[in-house]
């Protein structure tokens, strides 16, 4: 048995390669997708089997007993395919196989708009959970195919919600076929629209803040009356809760954002948690402020507020309201693998954030950090002490 695993581009006759055109001409077996059998060129053989799961397709293709059987892709076969997990079981039953390309719908949508495509970033929502702030924060655009629940509308929901309601984009409807359309606007403008089941979405590149360490001077942040965690202490933290470009960060009782700003500016995505008005106002200026868009910011009081949030890598617990074990307790129950940090200002909070790690069985380490910052005084300058802060990490064995 021989078999193609061919792209049939954009779902019409005019984006079907001539070589694949071919192999489909020249096959005993046709399978796939029943929208893509449905499409093909008249013709062609009528022997036909349904199956898109990998495993599927490899089952009908041995029950088949085909010579020269193609299994049909959408777009490309190289580009969100399920082509990359029907290879290696052909493999493993030493069923010879050869891949054709398509042409893809990023491919078609990048030749319409006239632009080049390589330096995009390529985001597939069909079926899998996707982070379009996250994606279009890599300062260059971002292409996403859609389809099921993350349309363009959902995504371009997702924007707007993080405060890129301006950022430019372009939603792609049937195309190749008849009714296509190319669409341009904002964010906001497409935020819960409904477009075709299969659309692409081209997002623009958002503003972004060059990457800097930890510790951004605390006379950048809008800060208003809500007390805020000090430069010194911010870039402790991010270092105490090692935060990597793939983290998912919560930061609970956010205050101004100044935490939550640093570590959206190195982390995946921050979910800050905080119940006072002119805070969320604060958050969301200085949000702005500092293009840090991966946060987003969730009102309400914790731990009640947590619930839905995705499970987190990296928890700052800046402020509690008196629930300190019980929000320790959620992050436990909900990302018990989490690093965890909690400041501390008073020795009632030092106290209970160390015994409640310890009975969760967290490996504890508490640091103090004592700053003194020199103020001019006349000709004379003098050490102005800080508050005295307790840092308290927990980390799983």
């Amino acid at each position: 048995m021989q078999v193609t695993l061919a792209g049939l581009g954009c779902g019409t006759a005019a984006t079907i390669t001539a070589e694949v055109r071919e192999a489909l001409e020249n096959a005993d077996l046709l399978a796939g997708a029943a929208r893509l059998l449905e499409s093909l060129p008249e013709g062609l053989t009528s022997r036909r089997t349904c199956a898109v799961k990998p495993r599927e397709i490899v089952e009908a293709l041995l029950a088949s007993g085909s010579e020269h059987a193609c299994v049909l892709y959408s777009g490309d076969s190289g580009f969100y395919s399920g082509a990359r997990g029907l290879l290696p079981l052909l493999a493993e039953r030493g069923i010879e196989a050869r891949v054709l390309p398509g042409v893809s719908s990023v491919q078609y949508l990048a030749a319409k708009l006239g632009r080049p495509w390589q330096d995009w970033c390529l985001r597939s929502a069909h079926g899998v959970d996707c982070d379009a702030v996250e994606a279009v924060c890599r300062g260059v655009p971002a292409c996403f195919l859609t389809g099921g629940a993350l349309g363009p509308g959902e995504l371009c929901r997702q924007l707007a919600e993080a405060g890129l309601g301006a950022l430019p984009v372009t939603v792609g409807e049937n195309l190749s076929c008849p009714e296509e359309r190319l669409t341009r606007g904002t964010a906001a403008d497409f935020a819960g629209r409904e477009s075709a089941p299969l659309s692409v979405l081209l997002a623009e590149a958002a503003p972004i803040s060059p990457r800097r360490t930890p510790g951004i001077p605390d006379g950048e942040f809008q800060r208003g009356s809500v007390p805020m965690t000090k430069q010194e202490v911010r870039a402790a933290i991010l270092g105490k809760l090692s935060v990597g470009p793939e983290d998912v960060c919560w930061d609970i009782g956010a205050g101004t954002g100044g935490v939550s700003v640093e570590l959206a500016l190195q982390a995946r995505s921050v979910w800050a948690v905080e119940r006072n008005p002119e805070a969320l106002e604060l958050l969301r200026a200085n949000r702005e402020r500092f293009h840090a868009w991966k946060l987003r910011v969730v009102e309400g009081r914790a731990p009640e507020a947590l619930q839905g949030l995705p499970a987190p890598d990296a928890v700052f617990v800046g402020g509690s309201g008196g629930e300190l074990p019980r929000i320790l307790q959620t992050v436990h129950d909900v990302g018990p693998a989490a690093r965890i940090c909690v400041s501390a200002i008073a020795l009632e909070t030092l106290h209970t954030a160390l015994e409640r790690l310890t009975v969760l069985g967290y490996e504890t380490e508490v640091t103090q950090i004592a700053v003194s910052r020199c103020r001019p005084a006349g000709s004379l300058h003098l050490l102005m002490a800080q508050n005295p802060v307790f840092l308290i990490t927990g980390v799983r064995p």
